[in-house]
């Protein structure tokens, strides 16, 4: 595509034209049973929860892999065990569960909200705080992770989230708290077979498995005594999640660096759907905000169509956007839109070149 001046299109109001639902369903878990520990990690500053048990690191598996990007030195002041929220959009339940096994050396914890095995497979993962994506990869026969993002948030401090179905950020991608960066899924080492769900992770400084800590969301402490815990994310629930206040992101932070607002359709009031474009990669974007019902989950989409290619949308019940929905189209035209609520809108074939 090429450039060309930012038009604002009025809305069509035709529920349900891109007819895709996001997974809701009540969380559901069975309390696991802790075993004895043999040694134990150090805790969140301030915490008064008892030490999990941190076997050692079984030999041959690589579960301290190489960061793909650098971060810029910060002080160790920015970053603090509390900062973090859970890594889901605002308001959504989750059932977290840090059990023993060959996955879980101290404080992890795995995820799920629904009642069948793959209830979850497909829901938005966020950022549990602000930082530097410094690992976006399928880490293949290396460990079991699967598709990892690895998170710097500064001060020594990374967040991990494990088994992704897909990623949607890229190494070296400043991300914001609440930003999505992938979608809950399955995938893991060639053979391993289990069941989809977000392996989660707070390290600090180097030197696996010691650096692995308690995680802390909104401030408290994960109930790591019991080893299961629901939780509702409050993870940028702006004015209180009552649905109210600004929309945090934007299309820009949404798609990431480099990408620039082209074109653009309002959605009613409910928000509005943004085509970016990328000049040094030759990539579209796009992606919608809302600007009504901010921190609920609520009917959002937005995709991209390349002449010629299959559609790519991203679409279901989200707090306060959809997207990024990226494709390459040189010498192409594209479709674009997205939907907030009852609003849709869906461009021509357009933006060629």
């Amino acid at each position: 595509m090429r450039l060309k001046l930012m038009i604002t299109a009025g809305c069509v109001l035709l529920p349900g034209v891109l007819g895709l639902t996001g997974a809701t369903a009540a969380a559901a878990a069975n309390p696991p049973v802790i075993p004895t520990p043999t040694r134990t990690s150090t805790p969140a500053p301030g915490s008064t929860q008892t030490p999990a048990p941190v076997p050692t690191a079984t030999p041959g598996e690589n579960n301290d892999p190489p960061n793909e990007a650098g971060v810029a030195e910060r002080s160790a002041t920015l970053m603090a065990s509390t900062n973090f929220q859970l890594p889901f959009p605002c308001g959504q339940s989750w059932t977290g569960k840090n059990i023993g096994s060959s996955a879980h050396r101290a404080y992890e914890i795995d995820f799920n909200r629904g009642g069948t095995a793959d209830a979850d497979r497909g829901d938005t993962v966020a950022a549990a705080a602000a930082g530097t994506v410094v690992i976006s990869s399928h880490q293949g026969s290396l460990n079991g992770f699967g598709n990892l993002v690895k998170i710097d948030h500064g001060g020594g401090w990374q967040t991990f989230y494990a088994h992704l179905t897909n990623r949607s950020v890229s190494a070296g991608a400043r991300v914001a708290q609440g930003q999505k960066i992938g979608t809950v899924g399955n995938t893991s080492r060639p053979g391993n077979n289990i069941s989809p769900h977000l392996h989660y992770e707070v390290r600090q400084g180097s030197g696996y498995p010691d650096n692995i800590r308690q995680a802390v969301f909104n401030g408290v402490t994960f109930d790591y005594r019991s080893g299961v815990q629901t939780l509702t994310s409050k993870n940028t629930c702006g004015g209180g999640g009552g649905g109210g206040g600004t929309n945090p992101h934007t299309a820009q932070s949404v798609c990431g660096s480099g990408y620039k607002v082209v074109d653009s359709a309002a959605l009613g009031t409910a928000g509005t759907v943004y085509l970016l474009y990328n000049a040094g990669n030759g990539n579209n974007c796009v992606a919608t905000i809302k600007k009504t019902s901010l921190g609920k989950a609520s009917a959002t989409g937005a995709y991209l169509e390349v002449q010629g290619k299959a559609r790519v949308t991203d679409d279901g019940n989200f707090a306060y956007f959809a997207g990024p929905v990226r494709g390459s189209a040189p010498g192409k035209c594209v479709k674009w839109g997205g939907r907030a609520g009852s609003a849709v809108y869906n461009s021509p074939f357009e933006h060629c070149g």
